[in-house]
């Protein structure tokens, strides 16, 4: 194809005004903004110009335009996307965790509608907590001292690191070897601990730990022992680990808070429903654990 050719089909192509002016791209910007819609036009015509000089043919103006539409309902879908869950995981992270009951998702459009007293204190006429209800809740549940909700597993271990190795204090946090693992999403225990700014202190090996492991890895910079939940991955066979209620003891000994990361944090006994059994957080509570 000829320089001319291409120029010829370059100059055929209508302006983002002229497209523009397409019914169905009106009805874009309606629903959207004026100025998306322009952006798109701009990416269309890029990519239009891009074939026409891998040997392709100007469209025309109709084409373009349904182009753009096209354009638009894919990267504008609504999202997220209903699925059907044939997996067998019925807690699946990557499809949205847990559906909610109709009483949550009623309760849910309740307080969204309109204003509520999320940080408000009705009773003294100023700003509230909004952690307050859900301490309480959480408290109620779980027998806990109290509680806080963040956004995921990973937001929980930083902050509970955190709050066990204050500037200037005590930095080591006790990990069997076993249980320094990555789940989904790229969560690796190790590399949570660094960013929290603990230090990690692996004991045992990888398919077997003892609670003597832990003992003899307290010193006086130790700011915690950490317990962790491996979700999907098992060692199976010659295996050992230390348990939760072994490690709480010795941190009573030691003066040494436990941490249990938990993984699902299951507020119930699975096994009533035929599921297998998953720890839950009222046994991690009944154990002792601190955070």
């Amino acid at each position: 194809m000829t320089n001319d050719h291409i120029n010829t089909q370059f100059r055929s192509l209508p302006s983002v005004e002229q497209l523009l002016q397409e019914p169905r791209l009106g009805g874009l910007a309606g629903a959207y903004s004026h100025s998306a819609v322009v952006s798109l036009a701009r990416q269309q015509l890029d990519a239009t110009r891009q074939s026409i000089r891998d040997g392709g043919n100007a469209p025309d103006v109709e084409q373009l335009a349904s182009d753009i539409v096209e354009r638009a309902e894919e990267e504008w879908a609504p999202w997220p996307r209903p699925l059907v869950n044939a997996t067998g995981v019925i807690i699946h992270t990557n499809l949205g965790r847990a559906p909610l009951s109709d009483a949550a998702i009623t309760a849910a459009n309740a307080a969204a509608a309109g204003y509520s007293d999320l940080e408000f204190d009705v009773q003294a006429g100023t700003r509230g907590s909004r952690q307050a209800h859900i301490g309480r809740l959480i408290s109620e549940v779980t027998g806990a001292e109290t509680g806080l909700a963040v956004n995921n597993n990973a937001s929980a271990i930083m902050l509970g690191l955190s709050a066990v190795t204050p500037p200037g204090g005590p930095t080591e946090v006790i990990v069997s070897r076993g249980e320094g693992v990555e789940i989904g999403g790229g969560f690796r225990i190790p590399d949570v601990l660094r960013q929290s700014g603990a230090t990690l202190v692996e004991v045992g090996t990888t398919n077997r730990t003892y609670v003597r492991d832990y003992a003899s890895a307290i010193n006086e910079n130790t700011a915690a022992i950490l317990k962790v939940h491996p979700s999907n991955f098992r060692v199976i066979g010659f295996t050992h680990e230390a348990e939760l209620d072994e490690l709480v003891t010795l941190g009573r000994e030691r003066g040494v808070p436990v941490l249990n990361d938990l993984g699902s944090g299951c507020l119930l006994d699975t096994a009533q429903y035929g599921l297998a059994p998953e720890p839950t957080v009222q046994q991690s509570v009944d154990a002792g654990v601190e955070l």
